[in-house]
């Protein structure tokens, strides 16, 4: 899981597929059962106040976004007014059941949307060295009409994404050619929202005919 604080009273976290069933729940455990995804959005929560020292009190304000490969959830913590009381705002601590009833709307409001866009999903994979693109590059530059690619640079290493269309290409041909590219690189647990937000673009496009053209 992604953490990042914004400011003193707000925080991000990104979740993928992967890490919510590494946690031991399933995608469709978020969809469609409310225990289950209370259980995963406070197992969340303790995580986040471990690693940021956010304090869950209060009045929260919480934002869902369904993304291809996950969940991006904000959470704003909220001041009262002097003389107020929490029970005055809808999201009290006091009481989790209606702290979670936007998470869980949010989440079920944005499936129809989401089932669109997960036509289109993306994989990315780091590599500590540019080096051992090259020799990918050379294996996969006649695979390339099969998928859209990027490779970014981000703190010393090199993201690279691709962007599979399931309506153009079988699941398990995406996966074949994802196990592929393990061969050299490996799954990053980085959601390409974060690399595209704070990493360098060094291709945005056709990555292994440019890496061929260039480096071979």
């Amino acid at each position: 899981m992604e953490i990042e604080r914004i400011n003193e009273n707000t925080v991000k976290f990104n979740l993928s597929y992967g890490d919510i069933e590494a946690r031991g729940f399933s995608k469709e455990d978020v969809w469609y059962n409310r225990d289950k995804s209370e259980e995963l959005f406070w197992d969340m929560m303790d995580e986040l106040g471990d690693d940021t020292e956010f304090e869950v009190e209060g009045p929260l304000w919480i934002q869902v976004n369904a993304m291809n490969e996950g969940i991006e959830v904000i959470v704003t913590r909220a001041h009262l007014p002097k003389n107020a009381e929490s029970s005055q705002f809808p999201f009290g601590i006091e009481d989790p059941e209606e702290l979670f009833d936007p998470i869980f709307d949010a989440i079920t409001e944005s499936e129809e949307e989401s089932e669109e866009e997960l036509q289109v999903t993306d994989r990315l994979f780091v590599f500590n060295e540019f080096d051992q693109i090259i020799p990918l590059a050379s294996k996969m530059i006649s695979l390339e009409d099969e998928f859209d690619s990027q490779l970014y640079a981000f703190e010393d290493r090199y993201y690279l994404n691709l962007r599979f269309d399931y309506s153009l290409i079988e699941k398990k041909r995406a996966k074949d050619i994802a196990s592929m590219v393990t061969e050299y690189g490996a799954v990053s647990k980085m959601s390409i929202h974060r690399i595209g937000e704070y990493g360098k673009e060094v291709m945005g496009s056709d990555v292994f005919e440019q890496v061929n053209k260039y480096f071979s």
